[in-house]
C-alpha cells in the first residue's frame, strides 16, 4: 500500500495510518477482518460480544445449554482466540482492537480477557467507561479508547479519569445521526441534534482540552459515522481529527468475517431500507427493514404495552439491562443476541442487520479491505468499479427473494 499524504495516527507510540476499523457483533469484525485491517498498517477492531459462535466446538458444547457460567467462559475463550489469530495475521504491523460494549454484563470479564490475551487497544462504547482505567491497571500498554458522541460526554469521562491520573490514549467521537449498530444519543428524537455535528464537537473538545490544560497532541480524536469517500476523510482530518473509523464499508470487504448474505443485505440497502428504533440496551440503533425488523416495527408499540420481567431465553445474561427481560417497556421487546446472531449466519428472514445510514464507497460491490484504505487515503477506485452505473437496490417488500438466499453457514 502507497505512503499516505495524511498525518499518522500515533497510538501509544505506534505510527499507524489515519484510519479504523469499527467493531461490530455480534462477530461481524473478527479476527479475519480485523488481522487484514492491521496488516495493512491501520487499526483493526475484534468485537467481543459472542464470538463463540465462530467457533464449531465451543457452540457444539453451549450452543444449547442455558448455563450461564458455561457460556461466559466460552466467550472469554473464543476472545482469546481471535485475539491470537488477529495478531497471526498481522504479521506485527497496525494494532489490533478489542470493542466491548459497556452495557454488557460481562464487561469487565472482557476487558480483562482483551487485556490478557494481547490486545493492542481496549475500545469501549454503549455507555461511559469511567471505570476502565481502573480495570487496565496492570497492562499500561494497552490504549484506553472510548467512544463518545458530545462534549459533555468527553468532559465527563477526562475529568473522571484525570483524578486517576490517567487519560485516554484517543476518543472517537461518533455521530448518531449516521452510525449503525447502538447509538450515542438520549432517544430517536435526539439523532439529528446539532452538537453532535462533527465540526463542533471537534472545535468545542479542542477547547475543553485548553480548559483543561491538556496538550490536544496527546489525545487524538478519531471521527465515527457515516464516512464513506476520500473528500470525507481530507475534510475531517483538516478539521483536526487524526483519524476516521467506518464500519459498514468495513463489514461489506470480501475480508468481513459474517456470512455473504449478510453483506448483501447491507451494500443493497437503499435509504428507504434503513430504520431506526429503540434497542432492548435502552439505547437509540440504526439497522437495515429486513422482513424480521419490518415485522418487529409493525408489532412494537403492542409488545411495549405488554413489556413485563420474564426469563432469559438465551441462558446468559448479556446486557446489565435488557427491556426485554427486565420488561422496560420504553425500550426494544426483542432478544438482540438471537437477532444478530441470524444475521451473522445470513438468515434474512430472521437476522437484526445492524447499518449506517449512508451510502457505501463501492455501491454494493463487495470489495477487498486493500481496495477500500486505497480509496480513502488516496482516492484510488478499484479500476473494475470504474465504469459501474445503476446499484441493483435491496427490496425489503420484495419477500419472494427471500427464498433466493441461502440461510445455511
Amino acid at each position: 500500500m502507497a505512503q499516505t499524504a495524511f498525518a499518522r495516527l500515533m497510538l501509544k507510540g505506534k505510527s499507524l495510518l489515519p484510519i479504523v476499523q469499527g467493531g461490530m457483533g455480534v462477530g461481524v469484525s473478527a479476527h479475519r477482518l480485523a488481522g487484514t485491517v492491521a496488516g495493512l498498517g491501520a487499526l483493526g477492531t475484534i468485537s467481543s460480544v459472542d464470538l463463540r459462535r465462530h467457533h464449531k466446538d465451543l457452540m457444539a458444547q453451549t450452543g444449547k445449554s442455558r448455563d450461564k457460567a458455561k457460556i461466559d467462559a466460552a466467550n472469554l475463550l473464543a476472545l482469546d482466540r481471535e485475539v491470537g489469530a488477529a495478531r497471526s495475521l498481522a504479521d506485527g504491523k497496525g494494532m489490533i482492537a478489542v470493542n466491548i460494549m459497556r452495557a454488557v454484563a460481562e464487561y469487565p470479564s472482557y476487558v480483562r480477557q482483551a487485556c490478557d490475551s494481547g490486545a493492542d487497544a481496549v475500545v469501549v462504547g454503549a455507555g461511559l467507561p469511567l471505570d476502565l482505567p481502573e480495570l487496565t491497571a496492570h497492562h499500561p500498554k494497552v490504549a484506553l479508547i472510548p467512544i463518545l458522541s458530545d462534549v459533555r460526554g468527553i468532559a465527563l469521562v477526562l475529568k473522571k479519569w484525570m483524578r486517576k491520573q490517567r487519560l485516554p490514549d484517543a476518543i472517537v467521537i461518533e455521530n448518531p445521526r449516521y452510525a449503525a449498530g447502538h447509538l450515542g444519543a438520549a432517544g430517536l428524537d435526539n439523532l439529528n441534534d446539532p452538537h453532535f455535528a462533527f465540526p463542533a464537537v471537534l472545535e468545542g473538545t479542542f477547547e475543553l482540552f485548553k480548559q483543561l490544560g491538556l496538550e490536544r497532541e496527546n489525545i487524538p480524536l478519531i471521527t465515527a459515522g457515516g464516512i464513506n469517500s476520500h473528500a470525507q476523510v481530507r475534510n475531517l482530518l483538516g478539521l483536526g481529527a487524526s483519524a476516521v473509523q467506518l464500519g459498514t464499508p468495513f463489514a461489506v470487504t470480501l475480508e468481513g468475517d459474517a456470512h455473504p448474505n449478510f453483506k448483501k443485505v447491507l451494500a443493497d440497502a437503499r435509504p428507504e431500507d434503513i430504520a431506526t428504533f429503540m434497542s432492548v440496551a435502552g439505547l437509540p440503533a440504526r439497522a437495515v427493514k429486513t422482513p424480521w425488523l419490518a415485522n418487529y416495527l409493525d408489532k412494537e408499540a403492542k409488545l411495549q404495552r405488554k413489556a413485563g420481567p420474564k426469563e432469559c431465553t438465551v441462558g446468559f445474561d448479556c446486557l446489565h439491562q435488557c427491556g426485554l427481560r427486565d420488561g422496560i417497556a420504553k425500550s426494544g421487546q426483542f432478544c438482540i443476541d438471537t437477532q444478530l446472531a441470524f444475521a451473522l449466519e445470513g438468515d434474512l428472514k430472521r437476522g437484526l442487520f445492524f447499518r449506517g445510514s449512508e451510502s457505501l464507497p463501492f455501491g454494493n460491490a463487495i470489495r477487498p479491505v486493500s481496495e477500500l484504505i486505497d480509496y480513502l487515503l488516496h482516492d484510488i477506485r478499484p479500476a473494475a468499479l470504474q465504469s459501474a452505473t445503476a446499484r441493483t437496490p435491496y427490496r425489503t417488500s420484495c419477500l419472494p427473494a427471500v427464498e433466493d438466499i441461502d440461510s445455511s453457514r
